[in-house]
């Protein structure tokens, strides 16, 4: 019996993501073998995790649907009916963690300052821990993010600086609070004003280019304003993603329909 065109569309499907899963895999085995930074090193295992999940995965839906392996499409519709309910859990869960918290605009400035008590609780536990801290502190150190702010405004003069458009990890890493009213001599050098500051960052800050404001609660807040922003846009791309899912997983409930009846079609005929 002549395959069935739902057959064929999730064996085509299935292959490029098989074609696609060997370059996740083989960067996430070069990650593991080249990566010199704590970033790099902490990429590798996940990379490697998903390389070998969608290799699996893939595979199981193009013998299913091809050879008519019925036990092993059965299988690829299980673990893509879990995938979609997973994305629905995390999409929703997402849109819930990042609802809440915003820069607060600074008059007369440019950007805008963090303050970590803004955000959800549930971030603010996981990025303030101790050991998650020391990895985040790391892997900024490592983007070079305050190296290129410091590069990009260095010739700036006082009221230029004020102006500029600072995203929320500058604004909090790299530049000591707006409360702590200290003298600007450049964007990564401030002197100590003769202002009083209830806010514990201004103790915390530091020229050198190592510290700066690492350890301030606002950097801490700047970081959780661009990880909202980032979930916001995977949650948004995960709704694509779940379409996907969900018709490539209907198409798949008709293969599976198609390889019973064949089965049962071969298993009745006697010759």
């Amino acid at each position: 019996m002549a395959f069935r065109l739902s057959n064929n569309l999730v064996g085509i499907l299935n292959l490029i993501t098989f074609l696609l899963s060997i370059p996740i895999l083989g960067a996430g085995i070069w990650l593991r073998r080249e990566g010199v930074t704590e970033c790099e090193q902490f990429l590798d295992t996940p990379v490697i995790i998903i390389g070998v999940f969608l290799i699996l995965v893939s595979l199981a839906g193009l013998i299913g649907a091809c050879c008519r392996v019925t036990w092993l499409l059965w299988l690829y519709l299980v673990v893509m009916f879990l995938l979609i309910v997973l994305g629905v859990v995390f999409t929703i869960f997402a849109f819930v963690v990042t609802n809440k918290g915003a820069g607060q605009v600074i008059s007369g400035k440019g950007y805008k300052e963090y303050r970590l008590g803004d955000y959800s609780n549930w971030l603010q536990k996981r990025v303030t821990d101790n050991k998650n801290w020391n990895k985040i502190k790391s892997c900024l150190a490592d983007s070079k993010v305050c190296t290129d702010f410091h590069d990009k405004y260095l010739n700036a003069s006082l009221p230029e600086f004020y102006q500029a458009h600072l995203s929320s990890v500058q604004s909090g890493c790299c530049k000591p609070s707006n409360d702590c009213q200290f003298n600007y001599v450049g964007p990564t050098n401030w002197t100590r004003g003769s202002g009083v500051s209830n806010n514990t960052d201004c103790n915390l800050w530091d020229n050198d280019p190592k510290t700066l404001c690492f350890n301030c609660e606002a950097c801490k807040a700047g970081f959780i304003d661009n990880l909202k922003s980032s979930w916001k846009k995977v949650a948004v791309v995960n709704i694509v993603f779940l379409i996907f899912l969900i018709v490539v997983y209907s198409v798949g409930c008709c293969a599976f329909r198609n390889n019973r009846r064949d089965n049962d079609y071969h298993q009745g005929w006697k010759p």
